[in-house]
């Protein structure tokens, strides 16, 4: 495992164990339009060998308006157990950049009762850099069963975000940049509001990580500290449509916070309603 967090791991420790029984790789990636990345296409270009391809898009709810919302654990387990994947497994989630959509498909995962899951630090982009195995040719599939242990009170609801807005009993980490947070920067989403939620903290995503690697533990602490973020307090992360709010989510895991929720909805919900509490500026209000 990689030395700082029990959630990560490094290329040498992946390498050695490819095509180990038991070891399942996932490519998780997932992109923005204007990343201008098509993650299919990349993985059925080159992958890591033995890698199964997770549509992030595809394993959301199919009956919710919102993206990448959290599908049920029925769906969810038909969708993994399609890919082969077991909830005994040691699973290995990446994608490109290596820190940007994977920890969504880790958090997805151990919602879903799988423990024994880490994130590829570095990703695949640093992977393939330092000439790594990489194969094209398409992984063959044993689907099997897989046995869902779903842990609802991980996930925040708008419900319960509307009620934590009123009374504070919880604090906001949003994970988007600082201009969108502020709402100086428009949504990349069309309808939706440009600002952030009452008394949200700003973390940004990309302020965890370097080169696609995640932070120290001291790093990590120093950036959510900052942030305002009191780490023996409960907190619920959130970002554009619940992608890199896992990115939070995993860092504070790291620093041995569990009392912690993501909100599925996102600001992809509370920004697209005509009834919720928007602010803007770059401090808390």
């Amino acid at each position: 495992m990689a030395e700082d967090s029990p959630f990560t791991v490094d290329a040498d420790w992946l390498q050695k164990r490819l095509r180990e029984p038991g070891l399942t790789i996932v490519d998780a990636s997932w992109y923005l339009p204007a990343q201008k990345r098509d993650a299919r296409a990349e993985y059925d270009a080159a992958h890591i060998p033995g890698a199964r391809f997770l549509d992030q898009d595809a394993i959301s709810d199919p009956d919710s308006p919102l993206p990448h919302t959290l599908p049920s654990p029925q769906h969810f387990a038909q969708y993994v157990g399609a890919m082969g994947i077991s909830a005994d497994d040691t699973i290995v989630v990446y994608d490109g950049p290596g820190f940007f959509s994977a920890p969504r498909a880790w958090w997805m995962f151990r919602v879903m009762g799988v423990f024994q899951v880490y994130v590829l630090d570095g990703g695949f982009d640093r992977w393939k850099a330092e000439g790594r195995p990489v194969t094209a040719e398409p992984t063959k599939i044993a689907p099997c069963v897989f046995h869902a242990d779903f842990d609802a009170a991980r996930v925040a609801s708008l419900a319960d975000m509307r009620r934590i807005v009123e009374t504070g009993e919880s604090q906001i980490a949003d994970a988007r940049s600082p201009g969108r947070f502020a709402g100086t920067e428009p949504e990349p989403r069309a309808g939706i509001r440009s600002g952030h939620m009452p008394g949200a903290h700003n973390v940004p995503f990309s302020a965890l990580a370097e080169d696609g690697e995640l932070l120290s533990k001291d790093r990590l602490r120093k950036v959510i500290e900052d942030a305002g973020i009191d780490l023996s307090k409960p907190v619920v992360t959130s970002c554009g449509s619940g992608v890199t709010a896992a990115a939070i989510t995993l860092a504070l895991e790291t620093l041995g916070h569990a009392d912690n929720r993501l909100y599925d909805g996102s600001w992809t919900e509370w920004g697209g309603l005509g009834d919720t509490p928007v602010v803007t500026g770059k401090d808390r209000q």
